[in-house]
């Protein structure tokens, strides 16, 4: 990214400023270069009506030839040579047997071959297809290898953050159960049937009259693992169709569970990688209810 920056001359309305700054581009394109690429002062704003003073500085961020390219249906938040961590957005589906689907893996290797980069895109953890947060997706089968030869290894922090139905008591604890693949979903057993264990450490952020917001930390990395749980707990994850309440009527339309912290260490160069994304608004406006 290239960054243009511009000194505010006189008070007045952020939007109003951008508008007179780019007299050329329609009230539009203005907006959303405002919902992505606008700082005051270093700090990101989307606020349209964000009160400007007299010297204060605006920048925008320029995307370049590749940045361009870019897709829109999750966020790279990191590339190198041997992989991606990305952003997924709800709805859209990890991978995919069927090549008509729209995937994880299909939109990076459009943006791969349209950057003109000689690899292609290969899966290494999956998210569910209505769960958003980071992921992180190889450029070649050997570092997908690596990761997969030592996951637990190279992988020491991943989190979650889910809004739950209710009020969560204790605050904070454990869950620990074998799960079975049912017809349907995922079962779960308090005692062990000779399923997979799947163990879950969780801990309340926030509490509101209807719900709470509940940090998650998975010690095993088993299908639908936190919203089964969270259901074992009687605090299903809200707009769960499959796991939590028949007549769920939160005012949202997604599954409020997203992935937030992503750590591990490069299996190529070795180094450290931490990567956090914000908790979603629409489950910080259900903590306001």
């Amino acid at each position: 990214m290239q960054k243009n920056e511009y000194i505010v001359a006189e008070p007045q309305e952020l939007l109003p400023f951008l508008m007179a700054t780019f007299a050329g581009s329609s009230k539009s394109k203005v907006k959303e270069m405002l919902a992505h690429n606008v700082y005051v002062d270093g700090r990101r704003t989307s606020q349209f009506n964000f009160p400007l003073q007299k010297g204060m500085k605006v920048s925008i961020d320029k995307p370049s030839a590749k940045d361009k390219l870019r897709p829109r249906d999750l966020d790279i938040v990191f590339e190198d040579q041997h992989l991606l961590v990305v952003n997924k957005h709800e709805g859209l589906l990890s991978n995919s047997r069927n090549p008509a689907d729209r995937t994880v893996i299909t939109v990076l290797n459009r943006y791969l071959e349209a950057s003109r980069q000689r690899c292609h895109a290969h899966i290494v953890h999956r998210l569910d297809r209505d769960t958003s947060g980071l992921m992180v997706v190889s450029k070649s089968k050997e570092v997908s290898r690596k990761f997969e030869e030592d996951w637990k290894g190279m992988v020491y922090d991943r989190r979650y953050v889910a809004v739950a139905w209710g009020r969560l008591e204790p605050p904070r604890g454990e869950v620990k159960s074998w799960f079975t693949d049912g017809e349907f979903c995922v079962l779960s057993s308090p005692v062990d049937n000779g399923g997979k264990l799947a163990v879950t450490h969780y801990e309340v952020k926030q509490t509101s009259r209807r719900y709470s917001l509940v940090e998650m930390k998975l010690d095993t990395g088993r299908r639908n693992q936190i919203r089964v749980h969270l259901r074992d707990l009687q605090h299903p994850v809200v707009h769960d169709p499959m796991y939590g309440y028949k007549d769920d009527a939160s005012p949202v339309s997604r599954l409020c569970l997203h992935a937030f912290r992503l750590c591990f260490r490069h299996p190529v160069t070795g180094k450290r990688h931490q990567f956090e994304t914000p908790v979603p608004s629409q489950f910080l406006k259900l903590l306001e209810l």
